[in-house]
């Protein structure tokens, strides 16, 4: 008899995937395109939480440098949040110049009732 497992919701992760692919201004096209994907398949994950093969969950996570503890593990406190890495992300792109403007920025963000 076939062990009764739920089933994981991947509409989340899903939609997390789609603010990546967005967020970097690329189109369904061309990740379909490079990844050699059917665009209907990939808009099924974003869109309708379709569970995608566990290969190309690898390539759209890493590509998109998602981290998916906080989908599996919700209720364990990861050690940063999607957008903290999407930030590190910027940051490792980011010319020394560009840098130090925006240590100066945030330095005033925390020393501002904003940043509290």
């Amino acid at each position: 008899m076939k062990r009764q497992v739920p089933v994981y919701d991947f509409s989340c992760l899903g939609k997390a995937i789609k603010s990546a692919r967005m967020g970097r201004n690329e189109s369904r096209k061309k990740v379909c395109d490079e990844m050699n994907l059917s665009p209907r398949y990939l808009a099924n994950i974003e869109n309708n939480g379709q569970h995608p093969s566990l290969q190309i969950f690898y390539e759209l996570v890493s590509r998109y440098d998602i981290s998916v503890d906080q989908y599996f593990f919700p209720n364990k406190s990861t050690t940063k949040t999607a957008e903290r890495r999407y930030l590190d992300h910027l940051l490792d792109e980011m010319s020394d110049s560009g840098l130090r403007v925006l240590i100066a920025a945030a330095k005033e963000i925390v020393e501002s009732d904003f940043g509290r």
